[in-house]
């Protein structure tokens, strides 16, 4: 299991519906992006935050690492903005307004990135697919979906038990033994993966598989205290947005 899926099974939210926290979540995230950069973006990563290390009680060793891969994303999109290649100062030059359209750029992706976080880390993918059958995608798509993302735990279960297994034999100490120990574990987990389908298509069919899953979902309803707290916070951060950008515009 992902440290972020482990999270999200051990979230404070876990037990509340996943509408709640998608509105809230992917709130923050179209806030991050439709308002202006400064200081809505600011706000809404702020906000994000607060929410994330403190009502969701997210830990926050946790969310640095799992928040440092997309922020490596943001930093490497917004750094080309900062240059201009060609023009007559010279081949790579400063470009005119850069630093200023790289960190409005900055300001968006990593907030809006936190508001998906935010949803990631409260709420399991096992509580989420399932549901999205009610909300009509495809059965049979749902179905994929959720033996993909079983299948990736055990996959990656493999890869680690093989790695372990060849570094106790020495199969890193060199340069050539690294290659061979890489070709080895790509076949060995080829075969593995595949050899857990065929298992996992018997299994089903012994079980008299029809053509859907059948899981358990845990009960939850969507909260009406939940959902209006989350719309007014949502309502004042846009709100302090227009107020702070408007006061500083009239100067």
């Amino acid at each position: 299991m992902l440290p972020i899926d482990a999270a999200a099974h051990s979230s404070r939210w876990r037990r509340r519906h996943p509408v709640d926290k998608a509105l809230l979540g992917l709130g923050l995230t179209v806030l991050a992006i439709s308002l202006p950069p400064w200081p809505g973006a600011a706000l809404v990563l702020l906000t994000a935050l607060a929410v994330l290390l403190g009502p969701a009680g997210v830990p926050g060793r946790r969310l640095w690492r799992a928040y440092r891969v997309p922020l490596g994303f943001c930093v490497t999109g917004a750094l080309p903005l900062l240059v201009q290649v060609g023009g007559p100062d010279g081949f790579v030059t400063l470009a005119e307004g850069g630093p200023v359209r790289a960190g409005e750029l900055l300001l968006r992706t990593s907030a809006a990135s936190l508001g998906v976080l935010l949803f990631a880390f409260t709420t399991p993918m096992s509580d989420l697919l399932p549901r999205l059958v009610k909300a009509g995608v495809p059965a049979p798509v749902v179905d994929v979906a959720l033996v993909t993302y079983r299948m990736s735990f055990l996959l990656l279960d493999s890869v680690r038990r093989i790695r372990e297994a060849q570094a106790a034999r020495l199969g890193h100490t060199t340069r050539a033994a690294t290659w061979r120990s890489l070709a080895g574990l790509g076949a060995t987990a080829f075969v593995r993966a595949f050899d857990r389908a065929a298992r996992l298509q018997t299994g089903l069919a012994g079980r008299g598989y029809d053509g859907t899953l059948r899981v358990l979902v845990p009960e939850a309803r969507v909260s009406a205290r939940f959902t209006a707290a989350s719309v007014a916070l949502l309502a004042a951060v846009a709100a302090l947005t227009f107020v702070l950008d408007s006061s500083w515009k009239g100067r």
